[in-house]
């Protein structure tokens, strides 16, 4: 399926990955409209985009989503939006099924009613738990240790289920963590990147966690391709670097590249999660077979860029607005808990 002149719907477009993705499908030829409830996605990720696009906000549990899609034409979906931020979902576990997996499947079956010719889910590599065996391929075993990881697998399931019984062109990404510019939440580089533009201390969690990290523009270009890949319909393929690095490697990198010296590193026990994946390490083999994909940028590039981005963006993610706020008005499981920072999990 050749994208160029269709017309794509971002569902989560205005958040971290969905915002990239919009800008690349725009250099490739792609119509696009962004739909997001603007809750984890902030409009000024598509500040320099906005007149390029079409943004509508909604939510992908609205049950007239169908009428959504027929109206405005749409040819294709990327869906992105979903309840992300594991944490989270310690204290809200049923908005995390609700919106990840019920939300899926109102999403696909939108698509089906609305005649969408094909449509990618985003997964997680969370689905398959802490690594069996390395590097881990879409065969590994599915082991998911967080209501987060049980709802992105549920969606899983059931976008296959669709795929076989009523014939929907369903392709399943599972994507390994992701980094780069316009992160919505503090996922441990943008977070050990604002601690370490403040001084060399750090404050972390699982400081031995291991993590695949792909720079966002690879990711997305990754999406793109799979999603215009014929054999691909009605398969699950993973997408990351094809290496791991722990918490700590990653903390002496960026000081390294952010010019801290004598970093010191402080375990808080308030950081450390329930469950925590310990390692994930991605085989692409699958996609690089499919379509020949491969990761371009390394790590330290990626860093170089990212960290490049904070400072001339203020020195300010958009999370750290957000998470003030929420933190105000936070009543979610434990009386007065607030969001953890400076976890290991991405997207």
């Amino acid at each position: 399926m050749e994208l160029r002149g269709k017309k794509a719907m971002v569902t989560g477009g205005a958040g971290f990955i969905g915002s990239t993705l919009v800008r690349e499908l725009l250099k490739e030829g792609v119509e696009v409209v962004v739909y997001d409830n603007f809750v984890s996605g902030d409009r000024s990720n598509l500040k320099d985009v906005e007149n390029r696009v079409e943004i509508l906000e909604g939510d992908i549990l609205d049950p007239n989503l169908n009428d959504i899609m027929r109206q405005n034409g749409i040819d294709c979906v990327f869906n992105l939006a979903a309840e992300p931020y594991i944490p989270h979902c310690y204290d809200r576990p049923r908005k995390f099924f609700e919106v990840n997996a019920t939300g899926a499947l109102n999403v696909m079956l939108a698509c089906k009613d609305a005649g969408v010719q094909r449509v990618l889910q985003y997964s997680s590599s969370e689905v398959y738990g802490s690594a069996r065996y390395v590097p881990m391929d879409e065969h590994h075993p599915l082991r998911p240790c967080s209501t987060y990881a049980v709802s992105k697998l549920a969606a899983d399931r059931l976008c296959y289920s669709l795929y076989k019984e009523q014939n929907l062109p369903i392709i399943i990404l599972r994507q390994f963590n992701t980094y780069g510019p316009r992160e919505t939440h503090p996922y441990i580089i943008p977070e050990l990147i604002t601690q370490l533009d403040r001084g060399n201390r750090l404050k972390l969690g699982n400081v031995k966690a291991r993590r695949d990290l792909t720079y966002v523009d690879d990711a997305v270009k990754g999406a793109i391709e799979l999603m215009q890949c014929d054999k691909a319909v009605g398969e699950v393929v993973n997408l990351g670097q094809g290496r791991d690095w722990s918490v700590e490697e990653l903390a002496q990198i960026i000081a390294r590249l952010m010019e801290r010296q004598q970093v010191d590193i402080q375990v808080e026990k308030v950081r450390l999660r329930p469950l925590d994946v310990e390692r994930l390490n991605c085989s692409y083999f699958k996609a690089m077979t499919l379509f020949n994909w491969r990761p371009q940028i390394s790590l330290e590039e990626g860093l170089g860029r990212t960290i490049d981005w904070y400072r001339q963006n203020g020195g300010r993610w958009v999370w750290e607005t957000k998470m003030a706020t929420e933190e105000e008005v936070w009543h979610g499981g434990e009386e007065g808990k607030s969001p953890d920072h400076g976890g290991t999990s991405g997207p």
